[in-house]
């Protein structure tokens, strides 16, 4: 009978162990997470350093990637259920029939113009009325075109370098020269005067005016796209079908860290070493990135549907789209005011 009875008592343990065991297994959630090296993937970083990924049970994996447009085809393929990155990609993506929804955005008006020794002499001070006329004096006197780096046609950067371009001061296509490059590799174009000026982010520029105090940033994000939508926060449609509970820690999360932020950069920047060069940048370089004009956190994603619009019917024009469809549809923004719901 005692043999017996232990055997009973084994049994249950061991069952005990096993339900507990299946629990935690439910519990935690594996997301690949890709993202490029800018301010706007702050927020994921901080939920990660702040423990409060592991405490929502979401085992995050992240890997870098060098521009949106790249970290869309890893989308395609599978390898990735998060993207944290531009916006605009987003749109290019839809329209071949990728299933990715906009969950949280994390920031706007992110990308601004920088230019180096011999270029921003002509444009700073100027008025926007007065920059066309800037860079066609700057072919004059050099003789040839004013080089600027971007990304890929169909990023953020490309997009809203154009615009400005184009659009806002209206220059003229011959005094201009565009060279699309990846994230790092304009950075380091702008630093060693390969190229004249390039559309730029935290803390890339932060990082490239402490290496040279003469490259100046001449346009801001007001004025070459108001309210542009930058980096955001979106997941596959496999992915929000498989998990939603896990979807809506995200957005809750998201929205947690980007208040922690406005209310503790100093402590942030701890947290950011690993998004943004392995440990390798300072810490000063860092909170000055957060504490820039140019990173403008906001996570409510309703805040940027207007702006998308507006954004994707220039992606018409400029022949990256072949034609605008209804942005909301790319916007999961009941899952989100159902997320933050009595917060």
């Amino acid at each position: 009978f005692q043999t017996m009875l232990r055997a009973i008592r084994f049994t249950a343990a061991a069952a005990l162990l096993l339900a507990a065991g299946s629990a935690q297994a439910q519990q935690n959630t594996t997301i690949r997470i890709g993202y490029i090296p800018v301010m706007g993937a702050a927020q994921l970083f901080v939920a990660q350093g702040e423990g409060w990924l592991k405490e929502q049970g979401l085992n995050v994996q992240f890997t870098k990637f060098e521009s949106g447009p790249n970290l869309i085809q890893a989308v395609a393929s599978g390898t990735i259920d998060v993207y944290n990155a531009g916006f605009a990609p987003l749109l290019v993506a839809r329209a071949k029939g990728q299933d990715i929804r906009v969950i949280a955005a994390t920031v706007v008006e992110e990308l601004g113009i920088a230019a180096g020794a011999d270029l921003a002499p002509f444009l700073e001070g100027k008025k926007v009325s007065e920059k066309a006329a800037a860079l066609k004096a700057f072919r004059q006197k050099h003789g040839r075109p004013v080089k600027f780096a971007t990304q890929p046609l169909g990023s953020g950067p490309n997009t809203s370098l154009q615009y400005w371009l184009w659009e806002v001061i209206k220059a003229d296509k011959e005094d201009v020269e565009i060279v699309e490059l990846g994230i790092d590799a304009t950075q380091r174009a702008i630093l060693t005067g390969a190229v004249d000026a390039g559309s730029i982010r935290e803390p890339a520029l932060s990082i490239i005016r402490k290496q040279n105090p003469k490259i100046k940033l001449v346009a801001d994000g007001a004025e070459i796209f108001p309210n542009f939508p930058g980096v955001v926060l979106a997941v596959t449609g496999d992915f929000a079908k498989r998990d939603p509970e896990a979807v809506k820690k995200l957005i809750r999360l998201t929205v947690r860290a980007t208040e922690f932020i406005e209310k503790n950069q100093e402590k942030s920047v701890k947290h950011l070493g690993e998004a943004f060069g392995r440990g390798l940048l300072p810490d000063d370089i860092l909170l000055a990135s957060l504490k820039s004009p140019q990173t403008r956190f906001l996570a409510d994603p309703n805040r940027i549907t207007a702006p998308a619009t507006k954004l994707q019917e220039y992606q018409v024009k400029i022949g990256v789209l072949k034609k605008a469809d209804p942005v909301d549809p790319l916007f999961a923004l009941d899952v989100y005011k159902e997320a933050i719901a009595g917060r």
